[in-house]
């Protein structure tokens, strides 16, 4: 008996572990003394897997013994959760096909913008000397109306022409600057504004629509058609499902990209629209317009109220010039309009909006031409551009010009300075070139 009861008394696989046991004495006083490892029931424990798939507990079972049903019964799960793993991996969002080469920063130097913000931050200089362009973007056969930065892609810029064509820059690639070049308009280019959510565009022409596209795909995803040529477009600062549109027979409209459809329009009789611009908080937003043919300056900037749809202000700006630019301060509670008068002009951001008949920003040229100007992130500099195709840069504080950059042989139309970049700003001209300065 005693010979039987030492060979058949080892554990068996179907007993429970809190069952009793018979075996070896020697056995039991070895194993007293370690507390009894307890595990997780199977729907709770967490599995790690090594490197061939195989779960950890193949692999090491912490010193307990593993019986051979068990090892088939895990071995069978690693190979259906195996499966599944395969199945659900992430797919890679990268196309390789022509149309998205090029919009990616792989092929940008390593650390440029890391670089290029170093040197910034060492070579920042105010001075009134002349300075040159540190990129030249060449591709638009006719004039350029628009530029913008993507706040999402910081390499990415985008420019609006009068050949038809929306281009999509890669400045600071190596071999493919010219990332995109999208002809999906029927007519001129007037202004380009990127998509708060990423890689899409919106843009607006004389073709009566505006459009949005997918930049990343190279695919159109909305029309926005309407009964008048669309000068200028600009998202709502805390809902990009909303922009506002402004064209040549004086209408503004509130579109939901959501529907399609107008959500909201601001009725008044006004000449064609020269610029809008949203409040930082997004409650009003600024409409200027050409009252050259009415002889009545009191409407040229109105100051609206958005959810009531009503103006609180059309007197803002008297004097007989139109102002084909209008941009609210990044954190101060004012707003400033470029002006035909050959100067920027500065407005209380608070009602009555008014005029500071003691500062304004002048030296550069405006002379008829759709003059834009630009405040940096941080509000210290204001940029223009100028009829005699230089960039200016004022100081905001002391309305003083620090800088005076050439960049084009005709008029520069427009600037933006780099959202996420110190002392970068973009130009265009009315020559068809697009510059990127560092100052």
């Amino acid at each position: 008996m005693d010979l039987l009861r030492g060979a058949y008394g080892a554990p068996s696989d179907e007993e429970d572990d809190e069952g009793t046991t018979v075996g070896p004495a020697a056995k039991r006083v070895r194993s007293e003394g370690y507390p009894q490892q307890v595990l997780p029931p199977p729907a709770v424990r967490r599995r790690e897997f090594s490197g061939a798939g195989v779960p950890s507990e193949l692999v090491s079972a912490g010193g307990r013994y593993v019986s051979k049903r068990e090892r088939a019964r895990l071995a069978a799960e690693a190979s259906s959760s195996s499966g599944i793993t395969e199945l659900n991996t992430p797919v890679s969002t990268s196309v390789t096909t022509p149309v998205v080469r090029g919009i990616s920063d792989l092929d940008i130097p390593h650390n440029a913008l890391s670089i290029l913000r170093h040197q910034v931050k060492d070579n920042v200089r105010h001075d009134k000397e002349s300075r040159k362009p540190t990129v030249v973007l060449s591709g638009h056969k006719k004039a350029v109306n628009a530029v913008q930065w993507s706040r999402t892609h910081a390499h990415l810029l985008a420019s609006a022409g009068m050949d038809q064509t929306v281009c999509v820059w890669n400045v600071w690639s190596q071999e493919n600057q010219r990332a995109r070049v999208l002809t999906y308009h029927a007519a001129a280019v007037k202004d380009v504004r990127w998509s708060p959510r990423g890689l899409s565009l919106l843009s607006c022409g004389y073709d009566c629509c505006s459009r949005m596209v997918d930049v990343d795909k190279g695919v159109e995803e909305q029309v926005f058609k309407e009964d008048q040529v669309v000068d200028v477009v600009k998202f709502h600062p805390d809902n990009p499902n909303l922009f506002l549109s402004g064209g040549l027979k004086g209408s503004l409209r509130l579109w939901d990209i959501r529907t399609g459809n107008v959500a909201q329009e601001y009725i008044k009789p006004l000449g064609p629209i020269l610029d809008v611009e949203f409040s930082p908080d997004g409650r009003h937003f600024i409409s200027s317009s050409d009252v050259s043919q009415s002889n009545a300056s009191e409407n040229s900037i109105i100051v609206w109220d958005v959810s009531r749809q009503i103006p609180l202000s059309n007197q803002v700006y008297v004097e007989a010039y139109t102002c084909p630019c209008v941009r609210y301060h990044p954190w101060e509670s004012c707003f400033v309009a470029q002006s035909n008068g050959n100067y920027v002009a500065i407005f209380s951001g608070r009602a009555p909006f008014k005029l500071d008949r003691y500062r304004r920003f002048e030296g550069h040229w405006v002379s008829g031409f759709p003059v834009r100007c630009d405040f940096s992130a941080d509000g210290d500099v204001l940029g223009s551009g100028s009829a005699d195709g230089a960039v200016y840069l004022y100081s905001f504080r002391s309305s003083e010009l620090l800088t005076k950059m050439d960049a084009f042989g005709d008029a520069c139309v427009d600037v933006a300075f780099h959202p996420a970049v110190k002392g970068v700003v973009a130009a265009c001209g009315w020559d068809g070139g697009v510059a990127v300065f560092r100052c």
